[in-house]
């Protein structure tokens, strides 16, 4: 991906459905679109059209046939659908053949840039405002991550149980089955996932939100399943010029979280980091000379 488009959600639109609608002739034209939306994304109407041997208007009509109001929904569309399927190969191919190393590195830095600053220009702090209220008014919070994004199911559990709320994480398959089967209406789940989603963390904020609880998704893109799933959801994007994932983003989400959790509470969260920094100044966990 050489740039990311401004991104704006886009209504939920059933594709397979609107595909299914279209002419046998216009299904063909769209199909390698829809199928390696990478190799589409940047293009213009006129580009996309000579591409596919077809004529602009066609395009056009074919977009708005599948429930886009603009082309430029469409590109959108397509962008998540290229960060959705992207596999590390995608990523690292993605990248300037012709840098030298030290250019890598710069690039690297400046994805992960480019990612904060999708983040901050797209989060509204009066959710995460709200989003605090529910963590203290929860009768527990169960956070759900498998794979890599297990890693950030772990840090927001450790920082949120400085604060002594009822906070468990569920890493794999089986501890998500048994902890989504007993929440109810007055638990809050987190579902983090990215790309199309892990079927192990997708199931399992299904069955919470089954049994009542208010879900609330994690990913870097707006066709996850999580979006359609839970009760909010927020974007991070993982865009990244190498092989592996960037978490930067994920990570700045979650500290706008608890830096949210810390002031919604203000006094009493002083008085836990009282008796966390004695133990800070002089518990036996750390090193003295």
């Amino acid at each position: 991906m050489k740039k990311p488009l401004d991104r704006v959600p886009a209504p939920t639109i059933n594709l397979p459905e609107r595909i299914d609608q279209l002419s046998a002739k216009r299904q063909e034209i769209i199909r390698p679109i829809l199928e390696h939306p990478r190799e589409y994304v940047l293009l213009s109407v006129r580009a996309m059209a000579e591409r596919l041997r077809t004529d602009p208007a066609t395009i056009v009509r074919i977009v708005r046939g599948l429930g886009f109001a603009t082309y430029r929904d469409f590109q959108h569309h397509l962008h998540d659908l290229s960060v959705a399927f992207a596999t590390s190969l995608d990523t690292m191919q993605s990248a300037d053949r012709g840098a030298d190393m030290p250019a890598f590195v710069r690039d690297a830095l400046g994805q992960d840039l480019k990612n904060l600053q999708g983040l901050k220009n797209s989060l509204d702090a009066q959710r995460l405002a709200a989003l605090a209220k529910r963590f203290y008014e929860a009768r527990r919070i169960v956070v759900l991550a498998s794979d890599l994004a297990s890693l950030l199911a772990e840090y927001l559990e450790y920082q949120i149980s400085l604060l002594g709320l009822p906070i468990f994480s569920a890493r794999s398959a089986g501890r998500i089955v048994h902890l989504t089967r007993a929440v109810n209406k007055r638990d809050l789940v987190i579902g983090v996932t990215f790309r199309r989603g892990l079927r192990q963390t997708v199931e399992g904020v299904q069955q919470a939100r089954g049994h009542g609880a208010y879900c609330v998704g994690i990913s870097d893109t707006y066709i996850s399943p999580l979006a359609r799933e839970c009760d909010e959801f927020f974007v991070a994007s993982t865009e990244s010029t190498s092989f592996a994932a960037s978490y930067v983003a994920p990570v700045a989400l979650l500290d706008a979280i608890l830096a949210a959790c810390a002031q919604y509470r203000r006094p009493h969260t002083l008085a836990l980091l009282e008796e966390i920094a004695e133990e800070q100044r002089k518990g036996v966990r750390w090193y003295a000379r």
